[in-house]
């Protein structure tokens, strides 16, 4: 037997080896746990690139003072596509032709194969105004361009969602919040003005002082109202570090008393959040920034060789409270590298000290290669055995929301984060018609609850979140009836705005773009 033959049999070998090996597993196991080959040797090298070329593309245009310079004729690009729609006798509604793989939400955008796909492709931060204490951007600018850009000029904005790739297009027309959410709100608060593309083809500015309808309309329309092209955000002064506090609680009661504490504490605490590792554990945190720091405390967290954020946070139950000093940057998007914990279960081993030194620099892997690159048997199964969800609940209901996800899901790390959802007219508003403290509850990764079935289990929360007052981020996959859509949402302004603006042949009603049974 010659050398050639000898390896084509141990290759036949090998072959029918792990052929058996997946009959064995099932299609199931392997898909969801060796996902990390493909992952590795793939998606990693081409995030680091794709990073790269974007982060040199901005940086370039900034410094050329050329984006607002193209911004006029970009917007005049939209309105051409609006009214060549319009002449062509308007037989479908309209989206952009963003690829759905391209966003950060894991939902699955069908709607944009049968509607006019316009081309939207803004993606520039157009000017810093610190007279005005303003940032004016386009609309597909991601949060991980804004702090690059801000912090180096010692700006931020008060309310910063940690992850990179959120844009802000995404965090108006859907919904954005952070850790300093308890003190200025959501994003849509933090926004002065909005420039949108209507479905008749014009331009229109609208804030609080003009067009305010409309201004108060557009956050969580998910795109129903018109195109939005740029949008004026607040700025504030950002300092060096934040100072973090870590408070962990091994009971239920502790750890709601020290977050509802340090939530309502005045005048203090600019960031508050609790990781919940169990049904009676968690880790309360506060944070501060500050120019000073002592220098033994200083944790930058974002390096690529540190570990990752959660699994930081989780050794304090262990070793009990302490203080340290966190670079600004750093902290915005500290739970930017393991995508909260979503990669544990991509990468199992990628909080391994050996896979940060070598790789880590390389993760994460791009959310939207993440899903450009699922196949149908894979997005199902993740469907299957993944939730991915936010919903949005009174504070004081926070105890008993707990015990309906642990029954639900049982799924730990749950993220808290405490936000002022403000008497403001839109879709959202507390049902008390006066401001009132909320809590975002953030559920992410494998549910261990007994016989969980990902729809049934979606459905019970929503019932509860319905009953109690609150809200669901719709970025997710949601279930709810129209009715009970309608129930949660308010439409009254919305109706109005879309009546006003000619919006039913132009636009689908949020519903029909989010809801899952309508888009299957």
């Amino acid at each position: 037997m010659d050398l050639c033959e000898s390896c084509f049999l141990l290759s036949a070998i090998v072959l029918l080896l792990g052929l058996v090996w997946l009959r064995f597993r099932g299609l199931e196991y392997v898909i969801m746990h060796y996902r990390w080959v493909f992952v590795c040797l793939f998606l990693l090298p081409l995030s680091v690139v794709y990073d790269g070329a974007m982060y040199i593309r901005t940086w370039l245009i900034f410094k050329m003072n050329s984006a607002p310079k193209m911004h006029d004729s970009k917007v005049k690009h939209v309105q051409d596509q609006v009214k060549a729609w319009k002449a062509d006798g308007m037989k479908s509604g309209m989206c952009t032709a963003r690829p759905g793989w391209m966003n950060i939400s894991f939902r699955r955008g069908l709607y944009k194969k049968t509607m006019r796909n316009i081309e939207v492709n803004l993606i520039d931060i157009l000017n810093v105004d610190t007279e005005r204490k303003i940032v004016r951007v386009e609309p597909l600018v991601s949060m991980g361009q804004i702090t690059a850009m801000l912090n180096p000029l010692g700006w931020t904005l008060p309310v910063l969602p940690e992850l990179d790739d959120l844009t802000v297009g995404g965090l108006i027309m859907g919904v954005g919040i952070e850790t300093s959410s308890h003190k200025v709100g959501l994003f849509q608060h933090c926004c002065v003005s909005y420039e949108l593309v209507l479905a008749d083809g014009s331009v229109v500015k609208c804030s609080k002082d003009e067009n305010p309808d409309l201004f108060y309309a557009v956050p969580w329309s998910y795109g129903t109202l018109g195109f939005l092209v740029s949008a004026e955000i607040q700025i504030v002064p950002a300092k060096k570090y934040v100072r973090m506090e870590y408070f962990p609680a091994k009971s239920r009661q502790k750890m709601i008393e020290r977050f509802e504490q340090e939530t309502n504490k005045g005048s203090g605490n600019e960031f508050v959040e609790c990781l919940v590792y169990s049904e009676n554990s968690g880790v309360i945190m506060t944070g501060n920034m500050t120019e000073e720091a002592e220098a033994d405390k200083i944790n930058p967290i974002g390096y690529f060789w540190k570990p990752w954020f959660f699994k930081h946070v989780e050794q304090f139950l262990r070793i009990g409270s302490a203080v340290e000093y966190i670079p600004l940057r750093h902290y915005y998007h500290r739970h930017s590298r393991s995508i909260f914990w979503e990669l544990q279960d991509i990468i199992p081993f990628g909080n391994h000290p050996l896979f940060r030194y070598l790789l880590g620099w390389t993760v994460p892997p791009k959310v939207s290669l993440l899903k450009l690159t699922q196949g149908e048997t894979t997005k199902k199964l993740y469907e299957k055995h993944q939730v991915i969800q936010d919903m949005l609940i009174p504070l004081g209901k926070l105890d008993e929301a707990l015990d309906v996800f642990h029954k639900h899901l049982k799924l730990y790390p749950l993220w808290l984060c405490p936000f002022m959802l403000y008497n403001l007219p839109g879709l959202v508003h507390p049902a008390g018609h006066q401001d009132e403290m909320y809590v975002d509850i953030g559920a992410y990764g494998a549910p261990t609850a007994p016989g969980f079935q990902a729809v049934p289990a979606t459905k019970r929360l929503e019932e509860y979140v319905l009953k109690v007052k609150g809200f669901q981020m719709l970025y997710a996959d949601t279930y709810l009836s129209e009715t009970d859509f309608r129930k949660m949402f308010d439409h009254k302004l919305y109706d109005t705005m879309r009546e006003r603006l000619q919006c039913h042949k132009a636009f689908p009603e949020i519903y029909g773009k989010i809801n899952r049974n309508v888009r299957d």
